[in-house]
């Protein structure tokens, strides 16, 4: 996806939380911090969790793709936390159901045509288990923020 930014000072290895929003407002401040997204996008963020669950389970680890309104960000971006422990998370869909989530994938987007091809893409990267098994082991945020790149650009 052209100038979508996956900016390694987005990334969080080893993230620690015991809540899925804990994780969410860690990840969603340090967007914040860095300027992509503003103020209110970590509670608008958790707030949309819980009304439109985002968690997925995928066959090798389950994922999360968090996301709000586009008036909450300032640039198009992706912010990636890998748990060092998975923390629950209500299946997208589901109201109770939860599925254990290992990856976070939190878009802010800047129109909404581009969450949905984005969205799309992601489902791709969310289907093939050797690249998820990359990303959720990988000990090094600019191999993360590269493998991404290169499959968003397919």
């Amino acid at each position: 996806m052209q100038d979508l930014k996956i900016d390694v000072s987005n990334v969080i290895l080893n993230l620690e939380a015991t809540t899925n929003e804990e994780a969410l407002s860690k990840l969603s401040d340090l967007m914040y911090q860095n300027g992509y997204v503003k103020e209110g996008y970590t509670n608008a963020v958790i707030e949309r969790e819980k009304s439109f669950a985002t968690g997925l389970p995928t066959v090798y680890c389950s994922v999360a793709i968090p996301h709000t309104d586009i008036k909450h960000v300032n640039t198009k971006s992706i912010g990636v936390a890998v748990l060092k422990e998975t923390v629950p998370f209500v299946i997208m869909g589901e109201l109770e159901e939860t599925t254990d989530v290992k990856l976070i994938f939190m878009l802010a987007m800047d129109k909404e045509d581009a969450q949905l091809s984005l969205l799309q893409k992601l489902m791709g990267i969310f289907q093939n288990d050797e690249l998820l098994a990359f990303l959720a082991n990988a000990k090094d945020k600019q191999a993360i923020v590269n493998k991404l790149d290169q499959e968003l650009s397919k």
